[in-house]
């Protein structure tokens, strides 16, 4: 991750920060994936911003509880957006970071 955000411009902390909040989404997503399902993770970088969607088959929640960000608000300094979803018996947590000119910045 952190090498995908440095050559998408990302500079100074933000590449580690991103890292960080990802690798934290990841760990939770683990504890609440379902026996036996696989975990998804999808980094897509867009001319204004990097996704990362977690997801996985079987469960109604998202792949992060809310509990588990307001506890863990530090590690999620990262990113400028978190989106949970239900999308076709997936559930996904999407984390996203604004990158280029203009863009929100933590």
């Amino acid at each position: 991750m952190r090498f995908f955000a440095e050559t998408a411009g990302l500079e100074g902390d933000a590449p580690q920060q991103l890292q960080a909040a990802v690798v934290a989404a990841c760990e939770e997503a683990f504890e609440r994936l379902p026996s036996g399902r696989p975990l998804t993770v999808l980094f897509t970088r867009h001319a204004d911003r990097i996704e990362v969607a977690i997801s996985h088959e079987g469960a109604s929640a998202p792949a992060v509880g809310l509990d588990s960000i307001v506890a863990g608000a530090s590690a999620m300094n990262g990113v400028d957006r978190i989106q949970y979803e239900t999308q076709d018996g997936r559930a996904v947590t999407r984390l996203t970071k604004y990158i280029g000119q203009g863009a929100p910045s933590r």
